[in-house]
């Protein structure tokens, strides 16, 4: 039987990479393509999927036997905590129809892509796969998170009631190619890397908020996508699994920044403006249960992943998602 893979949120910044690893990596080699496989990388513009109809429509069209379900209402920092309601309807309107859907048309998997933020606030680290409901998340972004971790109880409903295999990944912060640059809504790699081009671009002072001390782990979107084509294939169980890498691997936004001058070129002026924030210290999460099952993998080291993401956003620096050109 033909296999469908469908990916929702097919053109974000982990789509992209699904893209990219389905079309480079070698036909049914561990992270390729197999024989007879189609993969359809869907946008937000072939339908609405808070809307049950239109998510059906797509369901209909395109026939899934398997989803890698990435799609979500996704903001920084600033939007998450102004728009809470939003933020938890949305998500809860979009997973609950895809998972619905999944069910309703006898999709063989599932996977859907929660993030690290639906872990509690006050928590014991490493952050691991058994502390997901363990007390309420962060303030900031409770409506997002909640509506996330909806996600994993609703997986576990599907199991029990009706047998599906749907099952969830939690990756740590997700740098590289087609990444969202917009400055007022931006994670911290696109952020540091559209101010260093642009203090390169006008001459200007590369001016980094905070002391550069606080520690993240990082994790590379190609990384990523192989690590998602391992789980369609070889993981079938529905607990949440962290995609990371160790808790060994974390690095300062004083080494982020510096890998970032390094690979824009920047040779300004360039400092710490430590009269601002600067958040948690450290949020560390466990990938022993992902080195366990997966039996090795090689991470890309983080220097030579971010100079792809680097070279990549200056190459494409018109289209990408600047907020200079808000219809991206």
């Amino acid at each position: 039987m033909a296999t469908v893979v469908l990916v929702t949120g097919g053109t974000g910044l982990v789509g992209k990479a699904l893209e990219h690893i389905i079309e480079t990596e070698p036909v049914g080699s561990r992270f390729g393509k197999l024989p007879n496989e189609t993969w359809i990388f869907a946008s937000s513009a072939e339908g609405d999927l808070r809307d049950p109809e239109q998510t059906n429509k797509l369901y209909e069209k395109y026939k899934p036997t398997h989803v890698i379900h990435l799609a979500a209402l996704v903001g920084g920092l600033f939007k998450n905590m102004k728009y809470k309601l939003t933020f938890l309807r949305d998500n809860i309107l979009i997973n609950d129809n895809v998972l619905h859907a999944s069910y309703t048309h006898k999709t063989t998997k599932l996977i859907s892509c929660l993030s690290t933020c639906v872990f509690p606030d006050k928590v014991e680290y490493p952050l691991d796969e058994n502390k997901i409901h363990s007390g309420p998340p962060h303030e900031s972004n409770f409506g997002y998170a909640h509506a996330k971790r909806m996600v994993d109880v609703q997986n576990h409903a599907y199991k029990e009631e009706f047998g599906c295999n749907f099952t969830s990944a939690i990756p740590t912060n997700i740098f590289g190619p087609y990444d969202n640059y917009d400055l007022e809504d931006a994670h911290v790699i696109p952020a540091l890397v559209h101010k260093c081009y642009l203090a390169k671009k006008n001459g200007t002072p590369f001016i980094v908020s905070g002391t550069g001390k606080p520690l993240r782990q990082f994790i590379f979107s190609h990384d990523l996508a192989k690590l998602f084509v391992w789980m369609l294939r070889e993981y079938d169980d529905v607990e949440p699994i962290i995609l990371s890498v160790g808790e060994d691997e974390e690095v300062s936004i004083k080494e982020v920044t510096d890998a970032i001058v390094k690979a824009v070129g920047f040779d300004g002026h360039y400092s710490f403006d430590t009269s601002k924030a600067d958040g948690q210290f450290r949020k560390p999460a466990s990938n022993k249960k992902l080195l366990d099952r997966i039996g090795g993998f090689q991470f890309t080291p983080f220097e030579q992943a971010l100079d792809i993401s680097v070279k990549w956003f200056i190459e494409n620096y018109d289209t990408a998602r600047t907020g200079n050109n808000k219809k991206a």
